[in-house]
């Protein structure tokens, strides 16, 4: 029975390389010269730190990682952004964190839009990946592109088609 598996990953290789780049460009600024502005990757927990010492430059390098993320073929909606800065001392920091995965409420949208298409498809959660089967491939052709056309605020990827 064909199926494939619907999930939300970052690749960390070129999300680090993405970040690395959004470095070197953002320390070659002449806005930024004589700055204390830090941009660190948490490959272990998936964060990246910004340290900087107010809101116009935050924006500046938040605006060049999403650039660079686009470029390397990333999606920017992968970035958890809520959480807002916090000062400290005379900086502010701001952590934002790379989702993993398929979070419960989009996943319960995503299953609902599947159930109301009438498409005759199987669809179940699995952690943070939704496995949809059907006895027919184009059903299933027919998800993915009911999938990309729905706006579920995270960058949706399918793999594992068999």
């Amino acid at each position: 029975m064909p199926s494939f598996d619907i999930t939300s990953k970052a690749d960390p290789q070129t999300l680090d390389n993405a970040v690395n780049v959004a470095k070197k460009e953002i320390l070659n600024r002449f806005d930024f010269r004589d700055s204390k502005s830090e941009v660190e990757l948490n490959k272990k927990d998936l964060i990246i730190s910004i340290v900087t010492e107010h809101d116009m430059r935050l924006t500046a390098i938040i605006d060049a990682i999403h650039s660079r993320m686009i470029k390397q073929g990333l999606d920017p909606r992968c970035l958890d952004e809520s959480k807002a800065h916090y000062p400290s001392g005379m900086v502010i920091k701001k952590e934002i964190k790379i989702r993993q995965g398929i979070e419960k409420e989009a996943s319960k949208k995503i299953l609902k839009d599947i159930k109301d298409s009438k498409i005759k498809v199987t669809a179940q959660v699995m952690d943070d990946i939704i496995r949809v089967s059907s006895k027919s491939i184009n059903d299933l052709q027919a998800v993915i592109a009911l999938c990309r056309k729905g706006d579920y605020e995270i960058p949706l990827q399918f793999i594992n088609m068999k």
